[in-house]
């Protein structure tokens, strides 16, 4: 958030809790730059700073950290901001019609967040004008906390606290770090938090009707994490009540393993190791980051493990009618990770087996190139490089962080590289009829970007030719600023 982006795969169990218990401090996911489109077809708008933000961010560090589209032109998006006693503070703001409204503070997160460290970490709409929210905030012991919030008709209700979420956050560092919405009020969220004995664990909670449940430890879960390192990364549901939940956790060696876990029908099945990810990860180090779901029982999973030459390799998973099918390291991409530190960071499915997915890697010179694959029919594709990113990336520090679908073969992805003066820039890419178009930096985006660091954190598609993505740039006066950007 408002600082130069960070390629955070591979960094190990402890890193992964780091970003867990002080998550307003992560870059943000990294997706892959859009298409130029052809005459007649959509195109990037030019990007500009939330509206109203200037205004909340006295202490000039702001971010979109998620953006969520569920029809044209009609999205939500939230983050953080630093207030003016340089206390970060958690923020949406709303589009209607294709226009942005003012960000205001979460109502109410200003009073849980007495120890002055909030962020909105993911947003989920489940149609224009119902969306829940989730992130964390500091209470006035300064322990972390997982929230909530809703909207509902266009209005945000108030922040709070995951019920049930304190008793289980015996340790003080809770978060709700993905939240996903498969109809009006009927939402999942996971995250993590820290038990009496100083372990992390992983958590779901669902809402059903408008009301939050009480969170509960992810089934299964407990007998899994004998390390005591667990955490819910991604949260998604393909409709209400029947969702699929990914992450990490500890095994009794300190390994760090990779799990899903299923919800059917309102109740949440047992978390299982990522079935074949045990025989891939040799070196003891696999997370899942990205859940996706394209109906019910139908979804794709993907993230990163460690060989036994202790690489770092991207691999997927699918769901097929609700069972879980074998982990494969991403096709094409050990040609491409010559360098042996890749990941997938973001998958977005469109309908049952037809999936996106993109990250990093790093190439023979050791220089992170930008990643994209897509899943037709339930098969994968090979991997490559997003097209034109290595022109825009001569600093080569480049990933996709965020991938979204609208449709088969209808996808954009964001998320940044590094020009020849090493200044980290933000770039989205489109794909269509199944055939990703050349990167391009964000409309308008280098311009605001005077501080010389920005990346695009989220992006989301509403429809076919309508999409909206987020992130942050850093002013003339240093400031991290959080900017919007519309594709229509």
């Amino acid at each position: 958030m408002g600082r130069r982006p960070v390629i955070m795969a591979f960094a190990g169990l402890a890193a992964a809790w780091c970003g867990l218990v002080a998550v307003t401090g992560q870059a943000g996911a990294w997706v892959v730059p859009a298409a130029r489109p052809a005459a007649t077809a959509v195109s990037w708008r030019t990007a500009i700073e939330v509206p109203g933000s200037g205004a909340l961010n006295a202490g000039g560090d702001a971010d979109v950290a998620s953006v969520s589209c569920k029809s044209a032109g009609n999205c939500a998006a939230g983050g953080s901001y630093e207030d003016g006693s340089a206390h970060s503070q958690a923020f949406v703001v709303s589009e209607k019609n294709g226009r942005w409204g003012q960000a205001i503070e979460v109502p109410g997160s200003g009073g849980l967040n007495a120890g002055g460290a909030a962020s909105i970490d993911s947003v989920s709409c489940a149609s224009a004008g119902n969306c829940a929210a989730g992130g964390e905030y500091k209470d006035a012991s300064a322990h972390g906390q997982a929230f909530v919030a809703s909207e509902n008709k266009g209005r945000w209700g108030k922040a709070i606290e995951v019920p049930g979420s304190g008793a289980l956050n015996a340790g003080g560092g809770g978060d709700v770090l993905s939240v996903s919405c498969g109809s009006a009020g009927n939402c999942a969220a996971g995250g993590g938090y820290q038990d009496g004995s100083g372990h992390g664990q992983a958590f779901v909670v669902t809402e059903r009707k408008g009301r939050w449940g009480r969170a509960i430890e992810v089934p299964g879960s407990g007998g899994l994490n004998a390390g005591g390192y667990a955490s819910v990364y991604s949260v998604s549901c393909g409709s209400a009540g029947n969702c699929a939940a990914g992450g990490f956790y500890a095994d009794g060696s300190g390994r760090g393993q990779a799990f899903v876990v299923s919800e059917k029908s309102g109740r949440w099945g047992k978390a299982i190791k990522v079935p074949g990810s045990g025989a891939l990860n040799v070196g003891g180090s696999a997370n899942v980051y990205s859940v996706s779901c394209g109906s019910a029982g139908n979804c794709a999973a993907g993230g990163y493990y460690k060989d036994g030459s202790g690489h770092g390799q991207a691999f997927v998973v699918s769901e097929k009618k609700g069972r879980w099918g074998r982990a494969i390291e991403v096709p094409g991409s050990g040609v491409l990770n010559a360098g042996g530190d890749a990941s997938v960071n973001s998958v977005s499915c469109a309908s049952a087996g037809n999936c996106s997915a993109g990250g990093a890697y790093p190439d023979s010179h050791g220089h992170y190139q930008a990643f994209v694959v897509s899943e037709k029919n339930g098969r994968w594709g090979k991997a490559i490089k997003v097209p034109g990113s290595g022109a825009l990336n001569a600093g080569g520090y480049a990933s996709v962080d965020s991938v979204s679908c609208a449709s088969a073969g209808l996808c954009a992805a964001g998320g940044f590289y590094e020009d020849g003066s090493s200044n980290a820039q933000a770039f989205v890419a489109s794909e269509k009829s199944r055939r990703w178009g050349k990167a391009t930096e964000v409309p308008g985006s280098g311009a605001l970007n005077a501080g010389e660091s920005a990346a695009v954190d989220s992006v989301s598609c509403g429809s076919v030719r309508d999409c909206a993505a987020g992130g942050y740039y850093h002013d003339g006066s240093g400031h991290g600023q959080a900017f919007v950007v519309r594709r229509a």
